[in-house]
């Protein structure tokens, strides 16, 4: 059996703590590893190594760090399949969505690479009698990233790579679920030319989550994770003076008009609210129909196509979604569709009896799909995580508006439409941090930033794009005045630019 330490100071090395978690495959529902739990002594350690090699690796300058970007880019590629194998072995998703989870994370990795330009500051000329003043961004030392078990490959190299290129060093703590591809990333940024110490990887739960914490070394700290934890991290984070950004829970919401090409808006429910077992944090879990009629025709259209998902294993090329992570999510998901029945909602697909011939120990569950579920019920005010979508009927376009608008949650959202103005109001009025239209899961571009509002959000500044390198930088603004032609003599007022 695998067993899996830390990434501290350029190599692997074993655990000291004595703690261990189990890596199940959640196809086979068997252990295929044992990972370190980091103690308080092991993060220590690594933000030392971390703090010994930053100075020179800031000093470094930004096209160099940029080389070690673009080779890690060539080594990821080349090593494609067999990260996306471990990732999908670990999570339980299928390999194709691993794929995907990979690659979303080397696009941020290729923003990366335009750090020299990223980092110029601003220059103005003359700005006083004599007087020039310019900015630059320096790094902050050492940074944290405490990412999730959903997705293993993209969310560390979001975190992690806008912060090295900008000439931090970094300490990434991964879920423990599935920590392989993240320490296979270590190990490709060494091979890549990055100087030992500046990636360190400490895994652990939440007693090395608080020694990230409460480190007075470490300057910032990204998370993406439960709403929960998202708001114990960022509240402890603040109380010690760090900077911040907490990604939490969602519960997204996709209108369907009546206008609404029907057949597109299946497909795209269906993807999105599926695919991955529904363990996303942009899975659609909400279809707002609008009208009797719309929602008619999309339920007539919905249930066959639950009903026909093809669930697998992780390595069936043919599997719509594979297992989940844990067999306690898949309780937890049991759970939410008992409560959803209690509470009055109809179940038109049960997924609950679904087992996966062969593989009778692993974490399957079919896709479950609940009509007339209303913004009362828990099903909708709480975030499921699964393989769930509830549909919620509106009777007209400004109910439908209201419930993602109204929702403690606001991460992405959805409307199906063939009305520009409609679909221009609805991109203007909703309060929610990322919109797609007429696209079921409108992540952005690794050049633009990603980021929710309300309880989906805490901090200032979103992950990828611009507000990256302002998150992993601070600003030094420079007035500079030589003394030929100055005028002698003090001043008592306050300098202004006359």
């Amino acid at each position: 059996m695998r067993s899996i330490g830390h990434f501290i100071g350029g190599k692997e090395i074993k655990g000291t703590s004595g703690r261990t978690a189990d890596v199940f495959e959640p196809m086979t529902g068997d252990v295929q590893a044992k990972v370190a739990l980091a103690s308080k002594a092991e993060v220590r350690a690594a933000v030392e190594n971390a703090k010994a090699a930053q100075r020179e690796w800031a000093a470094t300058n930004p096209q160099r760090r940029a080389r070690v970007m673009m080779k890690f880019l060539e080594l990821v590629q080349r090593d494609y399949d067999q990260l996306a194998e471990l990732l999908a072995r670990e999570h339980g998703k299928t390999v194709p969505d691993a794929k995907g989870d990979i690659q979303r994370g080397l696009e941020v990795v290729e923003f990366a690479c335009g750090i020299p330009h990223l980092l110029k500051g601003e220059y103005t000329e003359g700005a006083g009698p004599g007087i020039d003043i310019y900015s630059m961004r320096q790094p902050l030392g050492v940074v944290a990233g405490i990412t999730p078990f959903n997705f293993p490959a993209m969310i560390p190299m979001w975190k992690f790579a806008p912060a090295i290129a900008c000439g931090n060093a970094f300490i990434l703590k991964p879920s423990e679920r599935d920590p392989g591809v993240p320490m296979r990333f270590a190990e490709l940024m060494m091979e890549a030319g990055l100087p030992a110490g500046i990636l360190n990887v400490v895994n652990g739960d939440k007693e090395a989550v608080d020694a990230i914490l409460d480190d007075p070394d470490i300057k910032a700290i990204g998370f993406v994770g439960s709403t929960a934890i998202a708001e114990y991290i960022y509240s402890r984070a603040a109380q010690t003076g760090k900077r911040c950004q907490c990604f939490g829970g969602a519960k997204n919401h996709a209108i369907v008009m009546p206008d609404a090409d029907m057949d597109q808006a299946v497909d795209a429910l269906i993807g999105a609210g599926y695919g991955s077992a529904g363990e996303r944090c942009m899975a659609v879990s909400v279809a707002v129909p609008v009208g009797k009629a719309t929602a008619d025709r999309l339920m007539e259209k919905l249930i066959p196509r639950v009903e026909s998902l093809k669930i697998g294993t992780s390595i069936d090329p043919s599997a719509d979604f594979g297992p989940l992570v844990t067999r306690e999510a898949v309780e937890r998901v049991k759970s939410y569709i008992d409560l959803g029945i209690k509470e009055g909602a109809t179940l038109a697909v049960d997924g609950r009896g679904f087992k996966m011939q062969g593989y009778e120990k692993g974490f399957y569950l079919g896709g479950s799909l609940f009509d007339n579920v209303t913004k009362n019920m828990r099903i909708y005010k709480e975030e499921i995580f699964g393989p769930v979508l509830s549909v919620v009927r509106a009777h007209d376009y400004n109910e439908a508006l209201a419930l993602p608008t109204e929702h403690d949650y606001g991460n992405g959202v959805a409307i199906f439409t063939r009305d520009g103005d409609a679909a221009r109001d609805f991109a203007a009025k909703v309060n929610v941090g990322m919109v797609g239209i007429n696209v079921p899961i409108p992540v952005p571009i690794a050049y633009y930033t990603f980021g929710g509002w309300k309880k989906s959000g805490f901090g200032d500044l979103n992950q990828h794009g611009p507000d990256s390198i302002r998150f992993y930088t601070k600003t030094k603004t420079v007035t500079s005045r030589w003394p030929s032609g100055v005028k002698e003599g003090a001043e008592f007022s306050i300098p202004t630019m006359k």
